[in-house]
């Protein structure tokens, strides 16, 4: 119940809101048709554009933008013209029954099942908009007996309503875009993460398997040996290492296809560099860091291990963000070298030291440590290069005290096909 009263008091909220958006706006008009008070204003577009972007109760909309309206004219009339109530609410009354109208067409269309076909839901609601003028504009010759529409008047109208309604559409298939963009950032920083964590789950699938044989062999050993105890204890670990395994099977088999071809299709290569300094711009910002991104591509095809080259890709980058203290630069680089892509990514951070080069990618390794002194895991540049190893490719770091730069060298078939 008590969720129930917020949604209804927030669908309210957002009506009024509409309802005072359109009102104002439709001050904003020109007014084609002598002799009588008809109007081309900002109203209908915005009426339109507002139940576009969250679910909306049209009708009530439309009565409530009714009411708003005619009472917004009146006053206005009142305080600037001092024209009588009774002469403003008859000359304001047609322009109700237009938003009344427009708002049951708009129901009854179901425009919202059009939301991604922008061709048939600019007809439809620019047909909306027609008939609802001419309601309109019927209601103001039995009131006011104005000359009804001609011919001319009604391509006129024909004419602004196509031109309004598309305009609203585009601009809401551009936030449609941009929504969507977000969305698939998302899912492939995710994906990059979960395909990171598939190769250590697999990595350590291999270990299980080996301990499991192991442990089995001693069984063996103690049982020939007369241990009976023993190689019965030996047996039951044995056994609960191979449950393990199948736990981490069925682990692996569900997080393989999360992040499968099928879930994510491919990229390319511009569009994931776009994704990284997208991503890790924000992450800089949230470290209260200025770095700018230097972005450099000399090749540019679709990638089916795009996945792979994410999660590479942000981990380096991330590093670089860390390694820089207040302000500075990244670069990432991609260029074609005969069959193989080469990736650079550089920074003008705190450096490596020379001693630290030879063992940077081995797990444990690192220079982080958190506010209370604790070292973190280690395993990024690891990761990196189980990675890149996974690819058939080469990594290499070159540092002194003022740049770092990795540089990643994989074969571009790999890349293209994901046959490794």
């Amino acid at each position: 119940m008590r969720s129930n009263f917020f949604t209804t008091r927030t669908s309210l909220t957002w009506i009024i809101i509409i309802a005072l958006l359109t009102a104002i706006g439709s001050e904003i008009k020109i007014m084609p048709f002598t002799d009588t008070t008809f109007r081309f204003g900002l109203g209908s577009i915005i009426f339109f554009l507002c139940t576009l972007l969250r679910p909306t109760p049209i009708i009530l909309a439309g009565f409530i933008t009714s009411i708003v309206t005619i009472v917004f004219r009146i006053i206005i009339n009142y305080s600037l013209h001092d024209v009588p109530l009774i002469d403003s609410l008859l000359t304001h009354l047609p322009a109700a029954a237009f938003y009344v109208l427009f708002a049951i067409c708009l129901q009854m269309l179901s425009i919202h099942q059009y939301r991604e076909k922008p061709l048939m839901l600019g007809l439809l609601v620019a047909f909306s908009e027609v008939f609802s003028n001419l309601v309109e504009q019927l209601v103001r010759f039995f009131i006011h007996s104005y000359t009804f529409l001609l011919l001319h008047d009604l391509l006129i109208l024909l004419a602004v309503a196509l031109l309004r309604s598309f305009f609203v559409v585009g601009i809401y298939s551009s936030i449609l875009i941009a929504e969507q963009k977000k969305r698939v950032q998302e899912m492939l920083t995710i994906g990059s993460d979960l395909y990171v964590e598939t190769l250590y789950l697999k990595k350590s699938m291999n270990h299980i398997e080996k301990i499991t044989a192991s442990g089995f062999d001693l069984y063996r050993q103690l049982k020939s040996l007369g241990n009976r105890e023993e190689s019965l204890q030996a047996l039951l670990i044995a056994q609960e290492i191979h449950e393990v395994k199948k736990d981490s099977q069925r682990i692996y088999a569900g997080i393989s296809k999360i992040v499968g071809e099928k879930s994510f299709g491919t990229l390319r290569l511009s569009e994931l560099l776009h994704y990284i300094e997208d991503g890790n711009s924000k992450y800089a910002e949230l470290l209260g860091k200025n770095i700018g991104f230097k972005i450099s591509i000399d090749t540019d095809f679709q990638a089916k291990e795009h996945i792979a080259l994410l999660a590479l890709l942000n981990n380096l980058t991330a590093n670089a963000i860390e390694a820089i203290e207040g302000q500075g630069v990244i670069s990432i680089a991609i260029q074609q070298q005969q069959d193989d892509t080469v990736i650079t990514v550089c920074d003008n951070g705190q450096g490596i030291s020379q001693s630290d080069l030879s063992i940077i990618f081995e797990p444990g390794y690192t220079t982080k440590y958190n506010v209370e002194g604790v070292a973190a895991t280690g395993i990024g540049l690891s990761h990196v290069a189980e990675l890149v190893n996974k690819l058939n490719g080469s990594i290499s770091v070159e540092s002194n005290n003022q740049n770092t730069m990795f540089k990643i060298t994989v074969p571009t078939q790999t890349i293209q096909t994901g046959e490794t």
